[in-house]
């Protein structure tokens, strides 16, 4: 009995351990990833898309503030955000100042389940019941939210299609990325029927972008030949089994593919950022650091 008590003691303070390193440290080590996706035709520049997802941004988070601030230093070509930027009503300032210098570039976006109303606490066994319906309390703003990126230029790809133009630089030539969105699949909001149809060949490119990385929505994206889907949600797992999968996905993808870059079938490929955000009712991550990615597209093997 006494062995048996100091085993149950040791285990009991290496998962208080955890849990404070999670909280306290993970949640705030930020890292960038780097993907190169064969999409582009042979003799197409490369393309650098920055994708970020799931901020969730409450006031006074200010070094996840400043670490989105300066992914502006990276340059990129265009930035996709695949929703949940708040976590609170009064998160909307910090949100536009953490947003501020990507809106020099190109961009677009989508809504995720938790812009649409203020998260509410919940039991956490509810998390491993990913098609129950999630508490929520009063209605964000998303509206204004939507309308204020737009204006700063950001394509708002809310069941919509749209295409934008990169400039070249150094003499290149001008790309035209073609673009398609859903509203938010996790509060069931997705309606493929409004964007479906043949994505445009004639674009160097043909990105979907939704919140939560459905497959049902991938295959649609991919039936309609979509080279990329970007997609964020699950947070990669939030808490993962170190060098492991995911425990959960709180959505229909499997564990294995819960976060980064994978192939669909022969002709697309979609990545699931892991965002840079929890909730606040559980200020956690473990194996699983906040991130945003760096895809560089580049063309296909000959």
């Amino acid at each position: 009995m006494p062995s048996l008590l100091r085993c149950a003691s040791a285990m009991a303070g290496v998962g208080l351990a955890a849990g404070a390193y999670g909280s306290l440290v993970e949640r705030n080590a930020f890292v960038l990833r780097h993907f190169d996706v064969p999409v582009l035709d042979p003799g197409t520049r490369p393309i650098r898309l920055l994708h970020i997802s799931d901020l969730h941004i409450m006031p006074r988070q200010q070094r996840k503030l400043a670490w989105i601030r300066q992914l502006a230093e990276l340059e990129p070509d265009l930035v996709i955000n695949t929703g949940d930027h708040l976590s609170s009503l009064h998160g909307i300032p910090a949100l536009m100042h953490a947003l501020g210098p990507l809106f020099r570039f190109p961009g677009a976006f989508v809504p995720g389940n938790n812009d649409y109303y203020v998260p509410q606490p919940k039991s956490p066994t509810q998390y491993f019941k990913p098609q129950k319906k999630d508490p929520h309390g009063p209605e964000l703003p998303w509206a204004t939210i939507a309308t204020t990126m737009s204006e700063e230029g950001w394509l708002d790809l809310t069941h919509a299609r749209k295409s934008l133009t990169i400039n070249g630089t150094g003499g290149t030539p001008a790309v035209e990325v073609a673009l398609a969105g859903t509203d938010d699949p996790h509060l069931r909001k997705a309606r493929y029927g409004l964007i479906a149809g043949a994505a445009d060949q004639g674009a160097a490119v043909r990105i979907g972008v939704t919140h939560s990385p459905e497959p049902a929505l991938l295959r649609s994206f991919a039936a309609d030949r979509y080279d990329l889907v970007l997609a964020g949600h699950t947070h990669g797992g939030q808490v993962r089994v170190p060098f492991g999968p995911a425990i959960v996905t709180n959505c229909g993808i499997d564990v294995q593919r819960a976060r980064w870059l994978h192939q669909w079938d022969e002709n697309m490929w979609f990545h699931v950022c892991a965002g840079l955000g929890t909730s606040p009712f559980m200020p956690i991550r473990f194996a699983c650091r906040p991130e945003a990615s760096l895809l560089t597209l580049t063309p296909r093997p000959a």
